[in-house]
């Protein structure tokens, strides 16, 4: 942290340092101290970065956002080109490239990249802190294979501007990132950062062993939709479950619903990225700017 915040000071930038110790913590300070800031930078993994943004969009603020990621998978760093090294990371906020990027709303509560229910949903926030130290992306793994086999079936209607489903899943992905939690890989052709669009993924209800076969294939060669993934792209979705179902927010445990509408908001956010930041995540209208 002195050596970040002596590369922030010699670049001409007062900061002001805050360091959380509960969950909310970030999104708090941010809402009680918000003013006209020239750029709000966080440092932490997926859930840090999620409540700085839920913070910067409950105030109303418009600042850029750096992140310097430090987390245990670090999903959405890994989706937007950012570098694993800390110092690295802060010389690219000050030399980077702003862009917007699309976020999510939650029955109101925001998320930055995805939004899961059903199997595996529950590694992110289960794992205990000690395991993703000791073991890094390799607990998450470990923690969704304990959830096998008490997967079910989640009846689910889901409907978008374009069509309506109905079946029995058990998975539900809704997302705007390239990974998920290590364990979902989209291809980056498949996926724009900034188009106004989810990627929503349902995996559908195996009964035999060939249909756990199609399911395995298609997540590990992305080659989607096929007989048991429906793979698409929409603007709101909602979903109907029934019983109602735990979500979890950019790896963050949310609340059980029974129905919950998912709303991709445009452009809400902008990130700096390094200049060497892959351009194919990016809806090619849109223009980058030096912040």
């Amino acid at each position: 942290m002195p050596d970040i915040l002596r590369m922030f000071n010699e670049d001409g930038w007062h900061t002001q340092v805050f360091v959380t110790g509960a969950s909310g913590d970030a999104r708090d300070y941010i809402v009680e101290n918000a003013r006209a800031w020239d750029m709000v930078v966080c440092a932490g993994g997926d859930g840090t970065l999620n409540e700085t943004v839920s913070g910067i969009m409950t105030a109303g603020m418009t600042c850029p956002i750096g992140y310097i990621p430090c987390g245990t998978t670090n999903d959405y760093a890994t989706s937007i080109g950012l570098s694993p090294d800390v110092l690295k990371a802060s010389r690219d906020i000050l030399t980077g490239t702003l862009r917007s990027f699309d976020i999510g709303a939650f029955n109101g509560r925001y998320f930055v990249y995805t939004a899961t229910c059903g199997a595996f949903a529950r590694a992110s926030y289960s794992t205990s802190q000690a395991a993703k130290n000791v073991l890094g992306h390799a607990a998450y793994i470990l923690e969704g294979l304990k959830d096998m086999a008490a997967i079910k079936p989640i009846h689910m209607r889901v409907e978008t501007e374009n069509q309506v489903l109905e079946d029995d899943f058990i998975f539900c992905s809704i997302t705007n990132s390239t990974s998920v939690g290590g364990i979902l890989k989209l291809d980056r052709e498949l996926v724009a950062l900034n188009d106004g669009r989810f990627e929503v993924t349902m995996v559908r209800n195996p009964v035999n062993p060939a249909q756990w076969s199609t399911i395995l294939m298609g997540l590990s060669t992305q080659e989607v939709p096929n007989d048991m993934i429906h793979f698409f792209s929409a603007r709101k979705v909602t979903v109907a479950c029934d019983p109602a179902v735990e979500w979890t927010l950019d790896g963050e445990r949310a609340e059980e619903v029974g129905k919950v509408t998912l709303e991709n908001l445009h452009s809400a956010v902008h990130v700096v990225l390094p200049h060497s930041s892959a351009s194919d995540i990016f809806a090619a209208e849109a223009g980058a700017e030096e912040p």
